[in-house]
């Protein structure tokens, strides 16, 4: 029986625990996961009791991504590229690091069999996960990225991100964003924005039946972005669906074998 956890700084939110449970019940796998909390400035003492309870891989989230990068022993190329760590393995005392945040974000986008390749993005946000989203639009080959941020020194370092890995990119100030949005294949909610059910913060005049509209906000699961969006036919992605992407991507990694993705599914949406 091996041990996995997720880390972070608030973490009883986290609803990675009764995912990967889900997926072990489901697997038959007698394993446990917990939820671990780790305060801003303790990461490496963190990391250590970590290693000593011998603890078989973990997840990492807000506010450790980065620098848990420091104490990995090896990176794949999606933490080189991204230069973040959301999931990391233990062998014997040396860890890798993955990020799955990028694959996560993609998996709804080919589970409908969307088209990436040619589009023009619209992302709102600059945070957290905004450079695995823009590190995965230049992957699938999209035709150009406009980075909107309320910070507009953070929307431009994600721009030159952006250039730097072959995607045209472009940065305005969020409340700069034109009313008529329209000229948009796809439209990504990366800001925090919709959390406390706040309004959209961008018009989505515009908007029809063939725009992609993604919030990564997964709680609440229909956003003001989403609801408006889908007044205007779009195309709806939720943001449990990219945590349900990167988690079965992490145990992927963790077990070497298919993850149960309707399993993991049922268990987020509370669906017996």
């Amino acid at each position: 029986m091996s041990t996995y956890a997720v880390i972070g700084d608030p973490i009883d939110h986290s609803l990675s625990p009764n995912i990967h449970s889900a997926a072990f019940r489901e697997m038959n796998m007698e394993h446990t996961y917990i939820a671990y909390r780790i305060p801003k400035g303790e990461l490496e003492e963190g990391v250590e009791s970590l290693k000593k309870i011998k603890i078989a891989g973990f997840n990492v989230t807000i506010p450790h991504k980065i620098e848990m990068m420091r104490f990995l022993d090896k990176i794949d190329e999606s933490c080189s590229i991204i230069g973040a760590v959301n999931t990391v393995v233990n062998e014997n005392g040396m860890l890798k690091g993955y990020n799955t945040d990028m694959d996560g974000f993609l998996d709804p986008i080919k589970k409908r069999n969307l088209q990436i390749e040619g589009s023009r993005v619209l992302l709102l946000g600059a945070g957290g996960a905004a450079r695995a989203i823009v590190a995965g639009f230049a992957k699938e080959h999209a035709k150009s990225i406009t980075i909107a941020n309320r910070t507009t020194n953070k929307a431009k370092e994600l721009a030159e991100f952006s250039q730097k890995i072959g995607l045209e990119s472009k940065f305005v100030n969020i409340d700069n964003v034109e009313n008529n949005v329209e000229k948009y294949n796809i439209i990504v909610n990366a800001t925090s924005i919709g959390l406390k059910n706040e309004q959209c913060p961008i018009s989505l005049e515009g908007v029809n039946k063939n725009t992609i509209a993604y919030d990564i906000v997964y709680m609440p699961m229909n956003t003001d972005f989403l609801k408006k969006a889908r007044e205007k036919e779009a195309i709806i992605i939720y943001g449990y669906e990219m945590l349900l992407g990167q988690a079965a991507r992490a145990f992927e990694i963790w077990h070497g074998v298919e993850a149960p993705y309707n399993a993991m599914k049922r268990a987020l949406l509370g669906v017996a």
